[in-house]
């Protein structure tokens, strides 16, 4: 029997409180009033209504109106309490969604890195010392923990895509107009784009399609039969500084498309990472202090409590530019465009990294305005060229979720998707315990497609014990000092499915990098600390299947 929207509500609720993550949210909706919102769908459900997205689990970025939340743009005294959803909001509720809340933001939506928010730094789903990507940070990291099912951010410099990447989801960032843009408070109104997560992509286009209505531009063209796509792809050399293993990663990502019939491409990608640069370095972050400039002027002659510095200091940077370098990057900009569309060609997209690297939260406290820029590398110029796009996993790098871009011309959407289907990434996972052959939970990772590869043990680096759970399972640590070697198995499934694991893996299991005999790291499942109080240590027993067996289970 399907859950209802009544019982998703429940559980949703229980795992939010599980995962402990405040910062995702700036209002979170009272259980209550989601619930009864959620039972009046299950009643429309049950009376014959056809609703696409019954249940689905639905979180807002701060500066999207909310019917009866404030909207913040993550800064508390310029909030406003809208009448009515924005359009894209209501397109979803309409189909059934349920809005848990609105999640927190790089303030202003001036920021790719999650953490300039009075709300506080929105941590990495996969490792809380690095970023989450922003500034649609919470709506990331909710869909990626499994709190969500869909979540709306923006992007106008890359706030749709750098955090998805950083959290292995879904990034869609459609041609600019074809989701309305009303009821959200503006960076760049002639840029921005409402952006779609999801963890998967038909998830991500049926949403899509629900939110493009009539006041949006005309929806994206159907996609073409293949035959061959073309894809554009630049020689790494060209990229420009990547983080260990990313190029090799791209590479592989660029020889599974040619596996799967795509026609690969060179291509100099200098015109289009040069304009990326253009957006904040040149006249065109002017737009930002025509969205809140005076805003932000009259606060900070206020004291301004609430304002983030690096924020404040970015669009007040702009007020003062004058109109000539406008016109001059105007300029630039379209001799820019017209020789990168031209390298573009007959191609039908551009292959690309999503970000460079992906940063811990203490370098970006160290050099916020350096890491940021950095991380527009790839994605800035997209909007600024009238480009669609789309980030999809694309595997995982030393632990941590890797994911390319595909980028095509204006309501070149839907070819897009057609392309990122014909990806097929698959990723090493480590399991200890409940999860290894033969145990109660294995058929979570037989659902999802997923094949052993080999039973081998850890590095002996790591402590092992009994956590006091249903169904049981043990709780595996890595130790400073004696360590042993524990059995364990590794498992290769697709990088979709590994998101699907880490969106319902309970507390306090956590995902992380586990190093194997041979020395290498792969993704595994470990323990948080607070998970061992009251838990035997049952290393000695050397690992779960072990210990299981012995005398002391059995007594």
């Amino acid at each position: 029997m399907a859950e209802t929207a009544l019982q998703r509500v429940r559980r949703a609720y229980a795992r939010i409180t599980e995962t402990d993550r405040p910062e995702i949210w700036i209002d979170l909706r009272p259980q209550a009033d989601v619930e009864a919102e959620a039972a009046a769908v299950d009643a429309r459900v049950t009376g014959g209504e056809h609703l696409p997205l019954a249940g689905s689990l639905l979180a807002v970025k701060g500066n999207i109106d909310v019917a009866g939340l404030p909207t913040t743009a993550g800064c508390p005294s310029y909030a406003y309490l809208p009448d009515a959803d924005a359009p894209a909001v209501a397109r979803l509720r309409a189909a059934g969604a349920v809005v848990l809340g609105t999640t927190n933001m790089d303030q202003f939506a001036t920021g790719l890195v999650g953490t300039r928010s009075p709300y506080g730094a929105v941590r990495a789903a996969t490792d809380p010392a690095r970023i989450s990507g922003g500034s649609s940070s919470g709506s990331a990291v909710a869909v990626a923990l499994g709190l969500a099912d869909l979540a709306l951010g923006t992007d106008t410099a890359g706030s749709g895509r750098v955090p998805a990447a950083f959290n292995g989801i879904v990034g869609l960032k459609p041609t600019r107009g074809l989701i309305p843009a009303e009821g959200v408070v503006p960076a760049c109104r002639s840029l921005d784009c409402v952006s779609v997560f999801a963890r998967t992509l038909p998830e991500a286009q049926r949403a899509l399609a629900l939110m493009t209505g009539p006041s949006a531009s005309p929806v994206s063209r159907p996609a073409r039969r293949p035959g061959p796509w073309r894809v554009a792809v630049p020689a790494t050399a060209d990229l420009g500084s990547l983080a260990p293993g990313w190029a090799e990663a791209f590479e592989a990502t660029a020889g599974g498309l040619a596996s799967a019939g795509v026609e690969i491409r060179p291509i100099d990608p200098a015109p289009f990472l040069e304009a990326a640069a253009l957006l904040y370095q040149g006249a065109f972050v002017a737009e930002r202090y025509t969205a809140v400039g005076a805003f932000v002027d009259a606060s900070a002659e206020r004291g301004g409590p609430d304002l983030d510095p690096v924020v404040a200091s970015v669009i007040t940077a702009a007020r003062d530019l004058p109109a000539h370098r406008l016109f001059a990057d105007r300029e630039r900009l379209a001799a820019l465009r017209e020789r990168a569309l031209s390298l573009l060609g007959d191609r039908d997209a551009l292959l690309l990294p999503v970000a460079p690297r992906h940063p811990t939260l203490a370098q970006v406290a160290a050099d916020p305005v350096g890491v940021n820029s950095e991380l527009g590398r790839f994605t800035n110029f997209v909007n600024l060229f009238d480009m669609c796009a789309l980030a999809v996993p694309a595997g995982w790098v030393d632990g941590l979720p890797y994911g390319v871009m595909l980028v095509g011309r204006a309501h070149a959407d839907d070819d897009l998707a057609a392309i990122a289907r014909l990806l097929r990434p698959s990723v090493r996972l480590a399991v200890a315990g409940a999860h290894l052959s033969g145990q109660p939970l294995n058929h979570e990772l037989t659902a999802c497609g997923a094949r052993l590869l080999a039973t081998t043990t850890t590095a002996a680096r790591y402590r092992l014990h009994a956590l006091t759970t249903d169904p049981p399972k043990p709780g595996l640590v890595r130790v400073p000092e004696n360590g042993a070697a524990i059995e364990c198995e590794v498992w290769e499934l697709p990088a979709e499915g590994l998101g699907r694991l880490l969106a319902a893996l309970p507390r306090p299991m956590t995902l992380g990098q586990v190093e194997l005999a041979d020395g290498t790291n792969v993704p595994g499942f470990l323990c948080a600390p607070e998970g061992l109080r009251d838990a035997a240590d049952i290393t000695a027993h050397g690992g779960w299947r072990a210990y299981l067996r012995s005398p002391a289970v059995h007594a």
